[in-house]
């Protein structure tokens, strides 16, 4: 179970400060798309994640996505962003992870892996050593394959309480 678990729980992506980052020695952001920054599929960033991805540049953090989406939808909205992005990062295997790390030119252990799936986001960021954050996804989605998995990240997260 533990390597579901996250180091920081928090509302939004956007709730995520400098302060907290700082504090974990966090140098980069490993950023996921769909239901981290924007709804699933939707083509641009939710209200008010430009500005925080501006805000965390200027603060001197570097931001990527990284995403299991194909090429053509992560690359359009990483660019409405001006983000770099590893696209088809097989998560949760930390393949795509330690490739942007690689890229960042950081250790795995400076970077925050930030998303809304324990199965995915949060497995493939612990399996490569990085700073996991866990954030409330910002709608559910309708798939049954998904809302399957939602059922079983509950139950998980059941064990964490106790």
């Amino acid at each position: 179970m533990a390597l579901f678990k996250p180091r920081l729980r928090i509302g939004k992506m956007i709730d995520i400060t400098a302060d907290m980052m700082n504090s974990a020695g966090i140098k980069a952001l490993l950023l996921d798309i769909d239901n981290t920054m924007t709804t699933h599929n939707n083509p641009v960033p939710a209200e008010g994640v430009m500005e925080w991805v501006n805000g965390m540049k200027s603060l001197g953090f570097t931001l990527m996505v990284v995403s299991n989406n194909n090429g053509e939808r992560v690359q359009k909205f990483s660019r409405l962003l001006g983000l770099e992005f590893e696209d088809m990062a097989r998560k949760p295997l930390p393949t795509g992870f330690r490739r942007a790390c690689k890229r960042l030119g950081i250790k795995p252990g400076e970077a925050a892996v930030v998303g809304d799936q324990l199965f995915t986001d949060m497995l493939g960021g612990n399996l490569l050593g990085a700073y996991t954050v866990l954030t409330e996804p910002y709608e559910l989605e309708d798939m049954k394959f998904f809302k399957f998995k939602r059922a079983c990240e509950r139950f998980i997260m059941k064990f964490w309480r106790k």
